[in-house]
């Protein structure tokens, strides 16, 4: 496992396709120290950061592409199947 301090913060998470559900304005991360938590609705699912995948311990994969300034573009898998896409950018507030 390595840390990820360019990932390091708060994100918001914006839906793109997928199985995925809608999430503007529901869905953050936050990571600290290449640990990381997606959060939703108060409810906190715990991640590892490797390199630039969010390893969940449930058999899910969030696998991260830089996007320039705009921040990542994301694919997310389960058990190595892509299950939807998404994309973070930097959260404006901490709300």
């Amino acid at each position: 496992m390595t840390g990820g301090n360019e990932l390091d913060g708060l994100w918001d998470v914006h839906r793109t396709g997928g199985a995925l559900p809608p999430m503007r304005g529901i869905v953050r991360k936050r990571i600290e120290n290449g640990r990381g938590w997606t959060i939703a609705l108060g409810v906190r699912l715990p991640f590892a950061v490797d390199g630039l995948s969010l390893r969940y311990p449930v058999g899910l994969v969030d696998e991260l592409v830089p996007n320039g300034r705009a921040g990542y573009e994301g694919t997310t898998k389960l058990f190595g199947r892509t299950v939807g896409t998404f994309r973070l950018t930097r959260a404006t507030s901490t709300r």
